[in-house]
């Protein structure tokens, strides 16, 4: 069976919570592989002039970005986001999800992540679960995110003439 890559896949990023150092792996990936990628937030996003990114902030509101992005994402695209519900809504679109830590959601996990996380929210809410959120971002995370895009980079986008 033969393999389509469509030339025009995107790469998608929830940007308002999405680290610094991804934002800076994603910028060098996009420029080296000629990779569309666009930034979407609800504020002003500063990105590096290229050709190959770009920034769309959307108006302020719960999950107004994270409906930007199921709007235009289209199949095999990568969305960047540590938003579980967005994944899962990505991954019923066909794209492909991928969390800043480098784990790649997919259709066999994204249920198990949904559940965990509301049986969580849940938790908290009723006091029996302190805290939030994940642990400290580190070079390792970004190193395995570096890893997991350039494994979907190879996969997707046709190799440069040389």
């Amino acid at each position: 069976m033969i393999q389509r890559v469509r030339l025009d896949v995107q790469i998608w990023v929830d940007a308002d919570a999405c680290p610094r150092p991804i934002k800076e792996v994603l910028f060098r990936a996009a420029n080296r592989t000629a990779t569309p990628t666009t930034l979407v937030a609800n504020q002003y996003l500063r990105t590096p002039p290229s050709r190959w990114i770009k920034a769309l902030q959307v108006p302020a509101g719960f999950d107004v970005a994270d409906h930007e992005i199921v709007e235009r994402v289209e199949p095999d695209d990568l969305v960047i986001t540590a938003d579980v519900p967005l994944a899962d809504a990505v991954i019923a679109r066909g794209a492909v999800a991928l969390n800043p830590r480098g784990r790649l959601y997919t259709a066999e996990n994204i249920k198990a992540d949904l559940a965990r996380r509301d049986r969580n929210e849940t938790m908290r809410a009723a006091g029996l679960l302190e805290g939030g959120g994940p642990p400290a971002f580190s070079p390792q995370d970004v190193q395995q995110f570096a890893n997991a895009l350039d494994r979907w980079l190879a996969r997707n986008r046709p190799a440069p003439d040389r």
